[in-house]
């Protein structure tokens, strides 16, 4: 909503001054510059990166027009869905969810859990259950696969802002094509002579705004919702450690509760009633 907003509010603002200074708005209207400064870009993007990240990148632009998804309905939910599988486990001892943890996807305890987060903690719990590693060492196990996850999480956002901070020079390129072109209309009637330095004027704004108008700023969101899902597993490393080290559900979910973002943070009230399927 506020991504949406904002564009309109960039190329409001640009072009709205624009008009104030009685600008033509035909002459911005330049098809040949767009091709090749969109055209360059799409093609850096093929040649740098692998299909991954291309999916990553198609994949992360979704979330940069809509709500976060780690809202303190989110936090909630996990907390309430740990709550669940720490319970079993401290009545039934880890034995008891071995079936559910090896069968998340049918199990009744993991089966509404997001699948990604699911895997994350029932890897961890099956390495558990084996025996021998420490709560010290399960940590540290999940930290480094919130590591691998973070850099691939952050893939498509570099590659995009590669791409930004190449749209001034491809503007360039389009404005030099552009001069070029003026060149050959030397001797010419003045007119046609404007309306081409104009259009080649055009690529170099072009680029720049796109630059620091449009994919910079999406590049920075979408960094900044891949942090966001850095916090929301390092929530839920916190609690299943604090819970693995001995500390009873209740603390370790606090322990979780209190690492959570201050925006999306449950206050201990809402916490508790939602643990007992009541409204706060």
């Amino acid at each position: 909503m506020f991504g949406i907003a904002g564009m309109v509010v960039v190329f409001g603002a640009v072009i709205g001054g624009y008009l104030v200074e009685h600008g033509n708005l035909k002459v911005l209207v330049q098809p040949a510059e767009l091709l090749i400064i969109g055209g360059a870009a799409v093609g850096t993007v093929l040649i740098a990166n692998p299909v991954t990240v291309l999916k990553g990148i198609a994949g992360g632009l979704g979330g940069v027009f809509g709500r976060s998804k780690f809202d303190k309905a989110a936090y909630l939910k996990i907390l309430t869905q740990l709550n669940k599988a720490m319970q079993k486990a401290r009545r039934d001892g880890l034995a008891g969810i071995e079936t559910d943890v090896e069968k998340p996807e049918s199990s009744e305890l993991f089966k509404t859990w997001d699948q990604h987060i699911r895997d994350f903690v029932c890897d961890t719990l099956r390495v558990a259950m084996a025996g021998g590693p420490s709560p010290q060492d399960l940590d540290q196990l999940m930290e480094l696969d919130m590591e691998v996850h973070h850099a691939e999480a952050h893939q498509p956002v570099n590659a995009l802002t590669t791409v930004a901070d190449a749209l001034p020079g491809l503007g360039i390129v389009a404005a030099v094509l552009g001069v070029v072109i003026t060149m050959q209309a030397l001797g010419g009637p003045p007119e046609e002579i404007g309306h081409k330095v104009a259009a080649a004027l055009v690529g170099t704004f072009l680029g720049i705004l796109l630059c620091y108008g449009l994919l910079g700023p999406i590049a920075s969101k979408m960094g900044k919702i891949a942090d966001e899902e850095g916090h929301f597993y390092h929530t839920v490393r916190v609690g299943l450690i604090a819970f693995l080290k001995g500390s009873s559900p209740l603390i370790a979910l606090e322990f979780a509760r209190r690492v959570a973002p201050g925006h999306a943070r449950p206050t201990f009230g809402e916490l508790e009633a939602a643990c007992r399927g009541k409204s706060a």
